[in-house]
């Protein structure tokens, strides 16, 4: 008997080499809890023009690797979306860790015909820095009063992601806030719900602490506050995700 559903997770990568093994691995250790009840998972990483191993990390760990030339995050979600064959996909960013917790949590959130799409509350890696606790507090709080989900662990059913034509192509930061919104809107007028997953946050890194001063970071966050409409569809401005730093 074929499988009921299929996951399709989606990691957009770019010169991830350094944390993507991790990711990986986690996925690997995790993966299990979507195989018990006759589900099935795949992997599919997008190469985003990376300069590094990171496609031959991918190949050799057994996932299916896609590439996108055009530096976006979130051309490349929707690159690794053209391909997945799962009823549901999750995006997940590569300095990420899942637990089995965690995807136990998703597999019974996915069973609830309410649930259209959604994310996860998030924690700081054992190897990260732990000045970034208030802000991923903050995040949290924002996220489950808003049913925001953070760019490093969003889901949806795939006919949803088709129909709101994924995400929003003009846009090279914030993109997950903007899907967020339309993933709320659409659970409205179809009468579903958006569900944040807070019992076992994902594990994600606080890479940028250590990659930027803290003048790159606030200059970064001031000039997107001030002007967001116009900085997040500014590949410049927002250079901390596309400056190749790793």
């Amino acid at each position: 008997m074929p499988p009921r559903n299929q996951l399709s997770v989606v990691v957009p990568a770019y010169n991830e080499e350094k944390l993507l093994p991790s990711c990986l691995q986690a996925l690997e250790n995790s993966g299990y809890v979507f195989e018990e009840p006759g589900w099935s998972r795949e992997t599919i990483i997008c190469d985003n023009n990376s300069t590094d191993r990171t496609a031959e990390i991918a190949t050799e760990a057994g996932a299916k690797v896609v590439f996108e030339s055009h530096n976006q995050i979130a051309r490349a979600r929707n690159r690794g979306a053209s391909v997945a064959r799962g009823d549901w996909l999750l995006f997940l960013d590569a300095d990420s860790l899942v637990s089995p917790e965690l995807f136990l949590d998703l597999r019974r959130t996915m069973a609830d015909p309410q649930v259209i799409g959604g994310g996860s509350c998030l924690k700081l890696r054992q190897d990260s820095d732990s000045q970034m606790n208030w802000q991923i507090y903050l995040w949290n709080q924002i996220s489950l009063a808003l049913r925001w989900a953070p760019g490093s662990f969003i889901f949806c059913r795939r006919t949803v992601f088709e129909e709101m034509n994924g995400f929003n192509l003009e846009q090279y930061a914030a993109e997950d806030v903007n899907f967020s919104r339309r993933l709320k809107r659409k659970a409205r007028q179809t009468g579903k719900t958006v569900a944040i997953l807070s019992h076992h946050p994902l594990a994600t890194s606080s890479r940028k602490l250590d990659l930027y001063s803290k003048f790159e970071l606030l200059k970064t966050l001031a000039w997107l506050l001030i002007r967001y409409r116009r900085g997040v569809r500014d590949r410049n401005s927002c250079f901390l995700w596309y400056d190749g730093r790793r």
